[in-house]
């Protein structure tokens, strides 16, 4: 039986994400009587500190086929809801409710203002708009069910509410100390839905050889990294990474980093890095033949300024083993030769992961077969949607975990049948 007719709602969203958010929102403006709950003091919590803070809101990828190969074999199962609401539409929704944006590199794309708090106060007005309910820090304990169908939930506080429609957007278990604790996972598996174990996806990489760290917060861009292990190659790619005092990360690390989990598990990884892959060796060669010839007199380690940072000339320097006070026109053939072969192989060893809590997403979570991604429906439970980091979709950083978060949050929003209409 119902309690107070106040605890009834079209729509009840559990998790104020930027998948809730949006999905609260767009329920709300189809004319639905929306209650949010959201377990910490405020919403948005992790989208306040996504892209370091400026929140990377997609990646401008409008074909939505070659948009989904990103998504590592799921396309199957998300081309239909990213059929209706996908990096386009994401980008229009965001620009009819004034937010501007800009693109980066590798078409990331940031508001302008280069702010997460911008997004946030887009998502918060549209559900304001809306007229969306958000109870703040209230701690869903249970989900109440009957066979087939969801009741209620209850509160931390033994609150029961009722609704006819429930959006589960918990997230998944990276970042706890923003809320995403995993509970959601719990709650499937309670209701009869199937979980692969979350595991860290996109974290940061931590190495044993002590020189990177006197690099900590030198970035490079378009360097190659190459995993090897057994002296073999085992993946590369080129793209930005950051020196940090632990070790590596960046996008491109941390696209690579699971592949690097599941390798670590055989044998030792090591990390090779071509600083200049533009240039091969023989351009090298004579790159820096140029630069002694035309530098003579200046000491070496003043002399690589033109091909990279004092730091990171430093350091390849001193592994060299060349005193750095040489002055160029006093630089022996093989010395050149092992500066090439530093530049074009700095290696150091993958001591680890960092863990779940430094993660940017985790992988793992509700098994897709059992959710409809016409609507982004429970199969288990028609009147269930589930939606962002919950589903178990491995993606890469870039864009692709807010676009996932805007397009599951927005279809589940379009698709529940409001009842009271």
């Amino acid at each position: 039986m119902k309690s107070a007719e106040i605890n009834q709602y079209d729509v009840l969203v559990i998790g104020g994400g930027p998948a809730g958010m949006i999905a609260a929102g767009r329920a709300a403006e189809r004319g639905a009587k929306v209650l949010l709950l959201e377990k910490n003091p405020s919403l948005g919590k992790k989208l306040l500190i996504t892209g370091g803070g400026r929140c990377n809101i997609t990646n401008n990828e409008p074909d939505v086929r070659k948009l989904l190969s990103m998504y590592k074999g799921n396309d199957k199962f998300l081309f239909s809801a990213f059929s209706q609401f996908s990096v386009t539409e994401t980008l229009d929704f965001f620009h009819a409710h004034n937010l501007e944006t800009t693109e980066e590199a590798r078409k990331r794309m940031f508001p302008k203002t280069e702010k997460a708090e911008s997004v946030w106060n887009t998502l918060v007005e549209y559900m304001k708009k809306g007229g969306v309910t958000v109870l703040c820090s209230s701690a869903v304990q249970s989900i109440n069910h009957t066979e087939g169908h969801i009741e209620s939930v209850t509160l931390s506080n033994n609150r029961e509410i009722f609704a006819n429609s429930f959006v589960l957007a918990t997230g998944g278990k990276s970042r706890p100390e923003t809320g995403s604790t995993g509970e959601g996972f719990d709650w499937l598996k309670e209701l009869g839905h199937t979980i692969e174990e979350p595991n860290s996806a996109l974290v940061p990489i931590t190495i044993n050889d002590a020189w990177v760290k006197t690099l900590q917060g030198v970035s490079l861009d378009s360097v190659k990294i190459t995993l090897i292990q057994n002296e073999k190659k085992q993946f590369s790619s080129v793209g930005r990474i950051l020196f940090t005092h632990f070790g590596l990360t960046g996008p491109t690390i941390l696209n690579m980093s699971k592949f690097i989990g599941e390798i670590l598990k055989y044998d030792q990884v090591f990390i090779s890095l071509d600083i200049l892959p533009q240039f091969d060796h023989g351009q090298l060669n004579q790159k820096l033949q140029d630069i002694f010839k035309r530098e003579q007199n200046k000491k070496i380690k003043n002399s690589l300024g033109e091909l990279f940072s004092s730091n990171i000339a430093t350091v390849i320097i001193e592994k060299t083993m060349i005193d750095p006070d040489t002055a160029c026109n006093s630089v022996t053939r093989e010395q050149r030769l092992s500066i090439i072969e530093t530049i074009k192989n700095l290696a150091m060893e993958v001591s680890g992961l960092l863990g779940s809590d430094k993660a940017i997403v985790t992988s793992g979570g509700v098994v897709l077969e059992e959710v409809d991604f016409k609507t982004m429906r429970s199969r288990l439970f028609p009147n269930l949607y589930l939606i962002g980091d919950i589903l178990n979709i491995d993606r890469p950083s870039g864009g692709y975990s807010l676009q996932l978060c805007w397009t599951s949050g927005f279809v589940a929003g379009q698709s529940i049948e409001i009842l009271n209409l």
